[in-house]
């Protein structure tokens, strides 16, 4: 745990020096970053592995499950501040495996002007493997990755933040173009005593396009994806990759209470010529339900003289 507070402290350190809150007013989105927004969530998410080979026919597919996915997570937001922290509980349904199964899940952003910036952390321990016939657990084999993207809004009008977080709010239909650079850096380690940890370094850059669609002044339906290419280095073999993201969100909102339903996938898939090939995938579907409300007066009060002193 220690470990995962240094991971976490660090990038966040980093990424609030270039951190940002854009003041300028625009008539197609309502912001709330003066609220202190809070929220719980139901997710149901994971980093599953899948292995396929050309060396056998028929083709061989296996995929590597971690056994906790479904959690239970709570979010704060504030000013530039947006920070999520989940749990897997055993007790929900899709949870599988003995105790020792974990997974802690952690996202963050960052916003200066028309930049974003997002960091993850997944640490997954516990998994089974998964074929046409049959599945195994594999109870020891552990997985951290720790990365993010860059991505750029080129439209003023289109509000990003309302399709990933809720202190923004699509007032009028508009989309953009938003192109995004992501690297992630992944430890794999099946823990058995015929295999050795693996590291693997995803580098992409993936264009993509947004769109909110405003149906009333409570709802809207914010849609992406994106289609990229990058490297993929697997303990010092290179490869070429290929990324493919979508997002859809359904949203409810009012000044206080917010709610929405959501499903993002992140696919990264090696080349065909590569044998064996290991693609990776990041799935989420979120159910959200959270309150608006002003700042304490000390919070506000602190966050302003940090804010005068380093120039957020």
């Amino acid at each position: 745990m220690c470990l995962k507070l240094i991971y976490i402290a660090f990038f966040a350190g980093i990424f609030s020096c270039f951190a940002q809150n854009d003041t300028l007013q625009n008539p197609y989105f309502k912001s709330y970053s003066d609220k202190v927004t809070i929220s719980s969530y139901y997710l149901d998410t994971s980093n599953s592995f899948q292995i396929a080979s050309d060396t056998q026919d028929p083709k061989i597919y296996v995929s590597l499950i971690p056994n906790r996915r479904e959690q239970i997570g709570f979010n704060l937001n504030y000013k530039i501040i947006d920070i999520s922290i989940a749990f897997a509980p055993k007790f929900l349904g899709a949870n599988k495996g003995d105790s020792n199964s974990k997974h802690f899940n952690f996202n963050t952003r960052f916003y200066y002007k028309k930049w974003m910036q997002s960091f993850t952390f997944i640490n997954q321990k516990g998994f089974y493997i998964s074929d046409n016939n049959s599945t195994a657990q594999l109870p020891k084999m552990r997985t951290t990755k720790i990365g993010g993207s860059t991505s750029y809004v080129f439209n003023d009008k289109f509000s990003f933040k309302t399709l990933v977080s809720q202190n923004e709010w699509q007032t009028k239909s508009s989309g953009s173009f938003i192109p995004s650079f992501s690297f992630y850096y992944t430890n794999l380690d099946l823990n058995t005593p015929d295999s050795s940890p693996g590291d693997m370094y995803v580098f992409t850059l993936a264009p993509a396009y947004f769109y909110n669609f405003v149906i009333s002044d409570r709802v809207l339906i914010g849609a992406g994806i994106a289609l990229g290419a990058g490297l993929n280095d697997i303990d010092g073999d290179t490869s070429a990759l290929y990324q493919a993201d979508f997002n859809l969100k359904l949203a409810y909102n009012k000044d206080r209470f917010f709610g929405f339903a959501s499903l993002n996938t992140v696919s990264f898939a090696q080349d065909d010529k590569v044998d064996p090939r290991l693609n990776d995938n990041i799935a989420t579907v979120k159910l959200s339900v959270g309150y608006r409300f002003d700042p304490p007066k000390k919070v506000k009060e602190v966050y302003d003289k940090v804010n005068e002193k380093i120039g957020l």
